[in-house]
């Protein structure tokens, strides 16, 4: 936004390197990223079983490697060498990547703004860098059906939003919902994208959009 990071939006913020992601590895992977020393600290603790890290050996003398010694309870999550080495060599063309994406975007915007419920556009002095591309669409599950007889693929993805979820029934809700999320959850469709798409297969897909009749 405006120039800045989202590392200067909060002090902690985090990534998906999920496949699909403009900035993805070959498997399943993440990271967090902060500003804040003792938070990176204690992060990388509970990556990696909660072992000893800094601020837990000052006066403390340990005759190990630190990671045998538990300070916490933790996970095992850390990112393996493979992933690491790709989404290294991805850092390179990640603007690129992201130029790519923002000109799909834009085409699909243009050519089918006037002719679905809404699409995604972003603010003013904001870069988005399209991990999905998503239309609102009032009569969502046809135009699904009708896109997957013409050959196009689509996703809605998290189609329970997260208060709605079986794991979350036991927790109190505020009086009226979340019904912006709750509206959504049946009007959001995903088009294929990413940086790949050429605009002779983009234009498929807006045709094959555009040929829904509700």
């Amino acid at each position: 936004i405006n120039g800045q990071h989202p590392l200067t939006w909060a002090d902690v913020t985090t990534t998906s390197f999920f496949p699909a992601k403009p900035l993805g590895c070959y498997g399943d992977g993440g990271a967090v990223l902060t500003n804040d020393d003792k938070l990176a600290q204690l992060m990388d603790s509970i990556r990696v079983h909660g072992k000893a890290v800094g601020v837990d050996l000052e006066g403390r003398t340990f005759d190990h490697d630190p990671k045998y010694l538990n300070m916490r309870i933790g996970l095992n999550s850390r990112l393996d060498t493979i992933q690491a080495a790709v989404l290294i060599e991805k850092l390179n063309v990640f603007g690129q990547e992201i130029e790519w994406r923002n000109r799909i975007a834009k085409r699909y915007n243009d050519a089918l703004r006037a002719h679905v419920a809404k699409v995604p556009d972003v603010p003013a002095g904001n870069i988005s860098n399209w991990a999905q591309y998503t239309i609102e669409h009032p009569d969502r599950d046809a135009l699904a059906a009708h896109l997957k007889e013409q050959g196009v693929p689509t996703a809605v993805y998290y189609p329970i939003p997260l208060h709605m979820q079986p794991a979350y029934e036991m927790f109190p809700r505020v009086a009226g919902g979340l019904p912006e999320t709750e509206r959504l959850m049946d009007v959001v469709i995903s088009l294929p994208m990413h940086s790949d798409l050429d605009e002779a297969t983009q234009d498929k897909i807006i045709a094959a959009v555009l040929s829904f009749k509700a």
